[in-house]
């Protein structure tokens, strides 16, 4: 994932364990759509992690780190392993993980059955406030921008993956792979929180 992480994905209550992992494999997450085996990386980084390994403090909400846990067999490529977790959590922090598990394996239509069972998600809100600056660095594309132009639209987003993800010279793909990059951090910025039941995030 790119070095310039718009979102405190490394509060101070994370275990070092979790810091490890969150910095390891920067190469990981850069494809829109990722098909084949689970990279033996993944394997080695987060084999025999339990989601009160992630944290400092008690966990305070289970489902919430188990969702972390999820979220970072997902930002390492692993999505059979993020589906085994993510199928099982009620609400919608689960479907978002859902949601943009089957958008990486190249399952649109299902991507969108999940966004739509997660439209009300409060880290949506720091995907808006976000992503319209750093992806319009990238982009004028009108297709791209109106996917974040006022409130973050995810499934106009999977329409874009879903047309530029087989071809990475398209000037569209790395504003993609941005927007995605920024979808992740928000999302596993707000789980971060909730599960460690800690105030001050910024969603």
């Amino acid at each position: 994932m790119a070095n310039n992480n718009i979102t405190d994905t490394h509060p101070d209550f994370l275990s070092p364990l979790a810091t490890t992992i969150l910095r390891a494999r920067p190469d990981a997450y850069q494809q829109l759509v990722f098909r084949g085996p689970t990279p033996p990386e993944a394997t080695q980084l987060l084999g025999g992690v339990k989601p009160e390994h992630l944290l400092q403090v008690p966990v305070q909400a289970r489902e919430e780190a188990a969702a972390m846990l999820g979220g970072l067999w997902l930002r390492h490529d692993a999505l059979h392993e993020c589906h085994e977790l993510v199928q099982d959590l009620i609400g919608p922090t689960g479907a978002f993980w859902h949601a943009i598990m089957h958008r990486r394996e190249g399952d649109f239509s299902n991507a969108k059955y999940w966004y739509a069972r997660c439209a009300d998600h409060r880290a949506m809100r720091l995907i808006s406030a976000m992503s319209l600056d750093v992806v319009g660095r990238d982009t004028t594309d009108a297709t791209l921008l109106h996917a974040v132009s006022g409130e973050y639209t995810p499934e106009a987003f999977v329409d874009i993956v879903q047309e530029v993800h087989k071809t990475p010279e398209d000037p569209r793909y790395a504003a993609a792979v941005r927007l995605q990059q920024i979808e992740w951090e928000a999302l596993f910025h707000h789980c971060a929180y909730e599960a460690a039941g800690a105030a001050g995030g910024l969603i």
